[in-house]
């Protein structure tokens, strides 16, 4: 039977391309939805080349924006989060020669429409086509894997500005509207649930699906089932200080859900680079922007530098003047500096153009959501020491080095921080937390050392560290040296949402009005449509 069940897929799905490519002319879903800028027409799914059978292959193209041959390009990553959520996690610091030196970074909000703009024209209307594929060919499961796509996409938009469009979007009658962002959580659960349920019989019995389009797992079900329960307990820690019980209870789903979780290297989730041609964007914006537009934070100098981190050289590359140094954000004119900069006294990530993967989801982070859950008394399977333990030691296979064991028992904690270039914007020591896990120690303690190893592992995932760093205000991180908020974000507290793009106030005003009145509603910490004010999940640093 499983030898049936999985030569039924490959066929089915040998004949998808073709069978999607003579519907390129249906649009009786798109055609019922109002034109805007966030719904492209036929003509341009066309240009995008969504029309080719492909929608699968462009919904993956689109969580992570990159130069994909497509249109999109490094500059577009950039622009999406570059400049934003890999700042605002601690995991890059800026080193461009921006003429004015007031940016994203000194919160003079500059760049923060893409993470917003792409996704709505490029993922969320192939999420449609595919969607509309799977109902004409009875095949439920093309729309599962389209559904966990879009909930890992769509999770890092609503992560950054709160209410978006998302619950009716494709029905013909969403209209505009903005939906509550706790409606888009209970929506993502809805939907992670009903694509698991669908997906498990399929990875049990070994089967592959879309292969051809399948740039992350070459087709695998087992591992789409295993990343989308992953997802799906990420996701409920994220709401755990809003609604404690929804988040107990998804969690635990993934758990017990027979196909299980991530747990080795090889079930992470990332851009094949054996199937497709590219380079991290980093590398450009690393080598080729500019003397080179980013390099590493100060906070990530911090903390690898006090715990004597094997994975240091892994991560980056030693400054001229010796050592892994790095720079404070919001240190202002970074043009004056370039000279500095252009001597190398900050390190350089180290990016290798045709190797390094964009990665959705490391192993090591599964591993680090078990041992918070298990902290937080829920059934995990294990013991949050274990599950921590587990965490650091395949981070490390992850970045390919060695010497965990020793790294957990270190009782090391992160230096204080000297300025390389000379501008004197050093700090102290944030934290004096320790890799190694204390079995004494209260909860909030062990919970800092989770995170803090878990933001380590992530890098340089920015929208996921920035969101983590909000939820939970762990690692520690610097803030920022000039503030140009005019009062809308705190120095102290740092920023906790991007703006909604002006083109859409020009185009979708009163939507827009009416969502920033549910952010306002949900938030408590509510100032507008600014960088100050909270998102619903953001309940426990406020």
């Amino acid at each position: 039977m499983k030898g049936d069940y999985n030569m039924k897929s490959i066929i089915k799905y040998t004949f998808l391309g073709a069978l999607t490519l003579s519907m390129a002319g249906c649009t009786e879903t798109f055609s019922d939805i109002n034109t805007n800028h966030r719904q492209v027409q036929e003509k341009d799914l066309e240009k995008d080349n969504l029309s080719t059978g492909a929608f699968f292959t462009q919904m993956q193209n689109y969580v992570v924006i990159y130069k994909d041959g497509t249109g999109n390009e490094s500059s577009d990553y950039q622009v999406a989060q570059g400049l934003s959520h890999d700042l605002y996690s601690g995991y890059i610091g800026p080193t461009g020669t921006w003429a004015s030196g007031s940016h994203n970074g000194t919160y003079k909000m500059a760049w923060y429409e893409q993470m917003f703009t792409k996704p709505f024209s490029g993922l969320m209307p192939a999420w449609a086509k595919l969607k509309e594929v799977s109902k004409t060919l009875n095949t439920p499961e093309i729309g599962a894997l389209a559904d966990i796509v879009k909930v890992e996409g769509m999770h890092r938009v609503t992560d950054t500005y709160g209410p978006i469009p998302y619950i009716n979007f494709g029905s013909g009658t969403m209209g505009t509207a903005f939906d509550k962002q706790s409606e888009v959580y209970k929506k993502f659960f809805e939907e992670l649930d009903a694509a698991i349920e669908v997906l498990t019989p399929y990875a049990q019995a070994g089967s592959i699906l879309m292969q051809d389009y399948d740039n992350v797992y070459d087709g695998d079900v087992t591992k789409w089932v295993k990343f989308a329960n992953t997802l799906r307990l990420r996701l409920a820690l994220r709401v755990v200080y809003a609604d404690a019980t929804l988040a107990q209870t998804e969690a635990e789903k993934s758990i017990v859900n027979p196909v299980g979780v991530i747990e080795a290297v090889d079930e992470h989730a990332e851009l094949l680079h054996s199937k497709l041609n590219y380079f991290h964007p980093n590398f450009d914006m690393s080598e080729n922007f500019g003397a080179g537009e980013i390099r590493m934070s100060a906070i990530m100098d911090s903390y690898m530098n006090g715990y004597k981190d094997p994975r240091l050289a892994a991560y980056f590359k030693e400054a001229k003047n010796g050592g892994y140094h790095g720079v404070r954000l919001g240190t202002g004119n970074i043009s004056s500096k370039i000279a500095k900069y252009a001597g190398d006294p900050v390190s350089k990530l180290n990016i290798v153009q045709n190797s390094t993967p964009i990665v959705w989801m490391t192993a090591a982070e599964s591993y680090f959501l078990r041992a918070e859950g298990a902290l937080r008394g829920w059934n995990m399977g294990g013991s949050a020491k274990e599950f921590y333990e587990a965490g650091i030691k395949i981070a490390f296979q992850e970045a390919g080095v060695g010497g965990a064991d020793a790294y957990l028992a270190s009782t090391k904690t992160p230096a204080a921080y000297t300025d390389p270039t000379g501008d004197g914007n050093d700090m102290a020591a944030p934290s004096t937390i320790t890799p190694k896990w204390d079995e004494e120690a209260d909860f909030e303690t062990n919970f800092e050392r989770i995170i803090t190893q878990k933001w380590i592992a992530m890098y340089p995932d920015g929208p996921e560290g920035w969101s983590e760093f909000r939820r939970t205000g762990y690692p520690k991180l610097f803030p920022v040296v000039k503030n140009e908020s005019n009062g809308a974000v705190d120095t102290n507290v740092q920023i906790r949402r991007l703006p909604y793009p002006q083109t859409e106030y020009t185009t979708n005003g009163d939507a827009v009005a009416a969502g920033v009145s549910s952010l306002n509603a949900e938030s408590n910490n509510a100032k507008g449509d600014n960088g100050g004010t909270t998102l619903w999940w953001d309940k426990k640093t406020h």
